[in-house]
């Protein structure tokens, strides 16, 4: 990577890492779990060298960004407010990236902050309008009597308990089990209701090549002085969320959206006999189309970055 700097923005008590290269119109990517500002390391070396100013924060719970303690910080809403915050820091317009969490983050901070949005690509997760339910609900009916990461986290301490005692191990399994490297779905095997996150799971050794022992360590060091309470408060935010974005149900993405998934990922199958991915757009209003990336699992900038840079490249380009 070129030259980084790093600022702090506050949005009121948040204060908010920022990584930032580059000169010209403002990216500004969003991570997700569980991850930092670096997942964008390629994103931020290729545009900054392309005439943008790349910006890239950890998420509140993350990195060098607060870590409030109450499940209701995580909301999509305060989420979004951080991004926004960011945003006014860097002239009040930008060009939005969201990667898993990142991705509802991004679409969610178009609907809420229109005017602080010129474009918005959401990689692994495509934006679905509020429904009649919640997904944790959805959730709760597709997996009834087995083991679904997103409800095994909602329990407070139990999860963190178990990331917490092998951070590295953990994160270098949960890493691989939903990469295009691990076999097709692990990451949805079926377990018993009562499993573990971490069961069953293979600690590939020698990680595929897309992270080296270097970038695996950015991410344990952080989660060592950090802990993983703030990144699962998302998870157990959603029921809020739901509330709180009632007013936006059905409502489509105004914006130039576009979608950049790995064909390998799990997200597509979380909802058995339906592809999330079939018709990523179906929520925007101006979608310029999908790109699926043969071979390639969730963390899709991380496992394909020059394929992952090119389509983002033709979606710049089309603006």
């Amino acid at each position: 990577m070129g030259k980084i700097d790093f600022v702090t923005v506050h949005n009121g008590p948040i204060s908010l890492n920022v990584a930032v290269a580059g000169k010209g119109p403002v990216i500004l990517c969003v991570h997700g779990f569980p991850e930092l500002w670096y997942s964008w390391r390629h994103q931020i070396d290729y545009f900054s060298q392309r005439g943008f100013t790349v910006a890239a924060l950890d998420v509140r719970g993350y990195g060098g960004s607060a870590k409030p303690e109450a499940i209701a910080a995580y909301t999509l809403r305060n989420l979004a407010s951080d991004v926004a915050a960011v945003i006014d820091h860097f002239g009040g317009k930008v060009i939005l990236f969201g990667h898993d969490w990142g991705a509802p983050i991004v679409w969610n901070t178009s609907l809420l902050y229109p005017d602080k949005v010129t474009a918005v690509a959401g990689l692994s997760v495509p934006y679905v309008p509020r429904g009649p339910m919640s997904f944790l609900d959805v959730a709760r009916a597709t997996y009834k009597d087995r083991f679904f990461y997103q409800l095994y986290f909602q329990q407070e301490g139990v999860a963190e308990a178990e990331l917490e005692a092998d951070i590295a191990g953990g994160l270098r399994k949960a890493y691989f089990a939903i990469s295009g490297d691990a076999p097709l779905n692990k990451w949805l095997e079926p377990k018993p209701a009562g499993a573990k996150l971490l069961d069953g799971m293979t600690d590939p050794k020698p990680f595929p090549s897309w992270m080296s022992d270097k970038d695996l360590q950015v991410y344990v060091d952080a989660f060592k002085a950090g802990g993983f309470r703030g990144p699962l408060n998302r998870y157990r935010a959603q029921g809020i969320d739901f509330q709180e974005m009632a007013e936006f149900a059905g409502k489509p993405i105004s914006q130039p959206a576009c979608f950049i998934g790995g064909e390998r990922d799990a997200v597509r199958a979380f909802i058995p006999g339906m592809d999330l991915y079939a018709n990523p757009g179906i929520g925007c209003a101006d979608f310029r189309g999908s790109d699926i990336l043969p071979g390639i699992g969730h963390w899709v900038q991380q496992e394909a970055p020059e394929k992952t840079n090119a389509a983002l490249q033709r979606f710049l380009d089309g603006l």
